[in-house]
């Protein structure tokens, strides 16, 4: 492994089959071995007060060219850490997926989600079933009652202020999964 390694043991005996499995765990993050600087990797046991449903802590520390990443498996109390090999195994895939996607941000790859859309309702045809959002712009933009995704179609008053999916419509734009903004919306 060109990687610099760490491995302590805390509250646990050290063990050679551990060990071999978390550097085989390790040798995995060398497709990325440009990036990574080392690799520190600390497995806690239960504390000694515990009688029994102690859970293994497991964490991995990466120094990389341009920062650190910390996968800390401690606050995942989930009852299958009381097996130390998968605790060691969900730290790494946890630390495998904070380094794809810190080199995905830095270079720029990481998808940005624009945000939704949003006006107020305008208009409401109840006995037909559609109504029209005025947008923030100012525009006009149709929708069903089947395009309301949070509320019943019953509940929208005009003036409730609305986010949505703009998709166009065989008479123009037209609204699609129109969500209520806010705790419930319905304030006009």
């Amino acid at each position: 492994m060109k990687i610099p390694l760490q491995i302590t043991f805390r509250n646990v005996d050290p063990s050679e089959a551990l060990e071999e499995k978390i550097r085989q765990r390790a040798r995995k993050l060398e497709r990325f071995d440009n990036e990574i600087t080392s690799c520190r990797v600390v497995v806690e046991g239960p504390h000694r007060h515990h009688q029994k449903g102690g859970v293994y802590n497991v964490k991995v520390d990466l120094s990389v060219r341009d920062g650190e990443l910390v996968a800390n498996r401690s606050r995942e109390r989930r009852p299958e850490h009381s097996d130390v090999y998968i605790a060691a195994k969900d730290a790494f895939n946890a630390a495998c997926r904070q380094l794809e996607n810190h080199i995905r941000r830095r270079q720029g790859q990481l998808k940005t989600h624009e945000a939704s859309p949003s006006g107020r309702v305008s208009h409401l045809v109840r006995e037909e079933g559609y109504g029209r959002i005025e947008t923030v712009e100012g525009r006009d933009i149709y929708f069903h009652r089947n395009s309301v995704v949070n509320a019943s179609f019953e509940r929208l008053k005009i003036g409730t202020k609305v986010q949505f999916t703009e998709v166009p419509g065989d008479s123009g734009p037209q609204a699609s999964a129109v969500k209520i903004e806010g705790r419930g919306g319905l304030e006009a």
